[in-house]
């Protein structure tokens, strides 16, 4: 099964989220939090930090990020292991720095939340951003 890490980088009440292009093999043309494979050898923070950096030119603050959940996600031939992170500090302005995976960026409050990839993101991302207060 594949390993994957998403970021939520919040502030002041709204989420970063990425649109994935709609020429990707998966959930194209849909907006997700960014993030993507862990790769041999890392552990979760490790690619959240280093994922951050290359799609959004970010630097975590790594003692800001805690974990918000982990769940089974994708088509059940395909399932992968997803790992979401909150983060509250970063440097550097977040800007697409992967273009060839996403073709836009935004910032978005929880009531106008565009659909990620999969419902169960979604939810589990609102209960974590209520249950945490992130939207402060």
């Amino acid at each position: 099964m594949q390993r994957v890490v998403v970021g939520a980088l919040v502030r002041g009440g709204r989420v970063l989220m990425v649109h994935r292009r709609p020429d990707k093999r998966a959930y194209p043309d849909v907006w997700d939090l960014p993030g993507g494979v862990i790769e041999a050898g890392e552990s979760e923070l490790d690619a959240l930090v280093r994922e951050l950096d290359e799609e959004l030119g970010v630097q975590v603050a790594t003692g800001s990020a805690s974990h918000l959940f982990r769940l089974t996600a994708g088509a059940a031939g395909e399932p992968a292991l997803l790992s979401a992170w909150l983060v509250r500090e970063w440097t550097g302005s977040p800007a697409n720095t992967a273009p060839e995976e996403h073709d836009d960026i935004g910032w978005f409050g929880l009531a106008k939340l565009p659909p990620p990839a999969d419902a169960l993101v979604r939810t589990a991302l609102v209960e974590a951003f209520r249950g945490s207060r992130a939207g402060e």
